[in-house]
């Protein structure tokens, strides 16, 4: 090998020993920055599958009070964000527990968000679950509450409604009585009473009417049931007190619509919505109602041209004995459970009922109810699919 060739190879062989220190220096620098992984807590055996059956909402936090497993629905509910529980609350309760070991059971209110003050009502309960690790479960009774709530004030409410014609009647009984030798004063206490003695009827039979749609089997079977003779028999029943206001009361559409249900308890929602647009009209005008059939649905609307109802009333109207002007609806009569029953029927019949109102523009109520002759073409296209009656199941009562 002659000298140049030699020294090309050792120019060669050092650049390459050089490469390689370097490469070596680099590798060395990164792997003594590299964090080594940190070996993930695990469950106990089995535990995953106990989760996932669970109906409360399911956490497993683990020693640091971060989040190990979560079910779906204490994400969606807010419970966990990322990985760490999201109320102080719940962290407070698993610190004490982890403290004590002893498991705890509490009743909190949370915040539904970090925006508003919409509140969360729910039963924690939180208990060791093997090791250093912690379950919480958290089961929602915001709607439990709630309805709690609604019936608490509805014995008030009824109570409170009804002392007012019972102690009217009493009082007007007294004084009957007293006036036994002017028969003109009789004649006119005796008036007062009738009318008490209607309003305390009317009052009775509908708290009858709404507990029982609040029965889970108010509609045992259904019956095919022609909304024109609903409708029909409806306005007559309000003929004469519209009569009375010089109200005129017109009926339009479709005459052959059908639903399955009761015809009584569609009547009386008719009714209880043709008697407030009566009620809250003033003299000389007009109510409309209107059936039509589209969309697989039967929409029966009742129409006044009275003082409207405002926007922020509006979603509270359907609540029982609620009323827009209380002072009013006692000088008409009203009894506050009107629009409660129109919207449990309609609910007993797999509808809804909606407002559309303007103050000064009137008010119009839609009743929307499955068609019948949706069913029966499904019935005719699959008579295995498609009972020949169906029976709703009632909503759950709510203010």
């Amino acid at each position: 090998m002659d000298a140049t060739t030699a020294a090309t190879l050792g120019v060669i062989g050092g650049l390459l020993l050089g490469a390689g220190a370097l490469l070596a220096t680099r590798w060395s620098e990164r792997t003594q920055q590299r964090v080594p992984e940190q070996p993930q807590p695990k469950l106990p055996p089995g535990a995953e599958s106990v989760l996932a059956a669970l109906r409360s909402s399911a956490v497993v936090v683990a020693e640091d009070d971060s989040v190990l497993k979560a079910s779906p629905s204490a994400y969606a509910y807010g419970i966990v964000s990322g990985n760490e529980l999201t109320h102080p609350e719940l962290r407070q309760l698993t610190r004490q527990v982890r403290r004590d070991g002893e498991v705890r059971e509490s009743e909190l209110e949370l915040a539904r968000g970090p925006l508003g003050r919409g509140r969360l009502v729910v039963h924690a309960r939180v208990a060791p679950l093997m090791g250093s690790n912690l379950l919480v479960l958290v089961e929602d009774r915001t709607e439990a509450r709630r309805l709690e709530e609604v019936r608490r004030d509805f014995v008030a409410n009824v109570s409170h409604e009804l002392k007012t014609p019972v102690g009217g009647i009493s009082l007007l009984a007294e004084a009957v009585l007293g006036a036994s030798d002017d028969p003109e004063a009789v004649r006119r206490f005796a008036g007062r009473l009738q009318v008490e003695s209607a309003r305390l009827t009317g009052l009775v039979q509908e708290i009858v009417d709404l507990s029982r749609l609040q029965v889970a089997d108010t509609l045992h079977q259904p019956e095919r049931v022609g909304i024109d003779a609903v409708v029909s028999d409806a306005i007559d029943r309000c003929r004469l007190v519209a009569s009375a206001k010089d109200i005129d009361i017109v009926c339009s559409g479709d005459p052959r619509a059908e639903v399955f249900g009761d015809g009584d308890l569609l009547m009386t929602a008719v009714r209880n919505l043709v008697d407030n647009a009566v009620a809250y009209s003033p003299g000389s005008t007009k109510v409309a109602v209107a059936v039509h059939r589209h969309h697989g649905l039967v929409e029966i609307t009742v129409k006044d041209q009275g003082v409207g109802i405002p926007d922020d009333e509006q979603v509270r109207i359907f609540e029982r004995f609620y009323r827009v002007d209380p002072a009013r609806s006692r000088a008409t009569g009203g009894t506050g459970l009107g629009l409660a029953i129109v919207k449990h029927v309609c609910a007993n019949h797999g509808g809804e009922v909606t407002v559309w109102s303007r103050p000064g523009e009137g008010a119009t109520f839609t009743m929307r109810l499955p068609d019948a002759a949706t069913a029966d073409r499904a019935l005719a296209d699959d008579p295995a699919d498609v009972p020949a009656t169906r029976t709703p199941q009632p909503e759950e009562a709510r203010g």
